[in-house]
């Protein structure tokens, strides 16, 4: 994949991650940043989602172990949910909520604002 970046906004940039037509509607991927971050990327009845990989109750990756269940992600470890879409707790035992991305769709290709200081 090319790492290009296609914009800067002072210290932000848009960075590719992958294609629209390797998620599937209504599934999750896993995709990772060039630093090996690791994002969870949704297709919800063809919008296009990104949040953190990792549950914020515990270390479980939402991409590899959680349930798209409507607009919300339920972590199969402890059975809290997310919802994707602003990334609010909304099942006990979360209470912190998910990082979630902006997101641009250009083509087929997926990009996220990297806003990380």
């Amino acid at each position: 994949m090319n790492q290009q970046i296609i914009a800067t906004n002072n210290t932000n940039k848009w960075v590719p991650i992958c294609s629209v037509s390797e998620v599937e509607p209504g599934d999750v991927m896993q995709a990772e940043l060039p630093d090996g971050h690791k994002l969870a990327v949704y297709n919800l009845d063809g919008d296009i989602y990104v949040t953190d990989d990792r549950c914020t109750h515990g270390e479980a990756s939402l991409s590899e172990d959680g349930m798209v269940e409507g607009e919300e992600i339920e972590c199969t470890w402890h059975f809290g949910r997310f919802d994707i879409r602003t990334g609010k707790a909304c099942g006990m035992p979360c209470t912190v909520p998910l990082k979630t991305w902006n997101v641009e769709v250009q083509g087929d290709q997926i990009f996220v604002e990297d806003d990380r200081s």
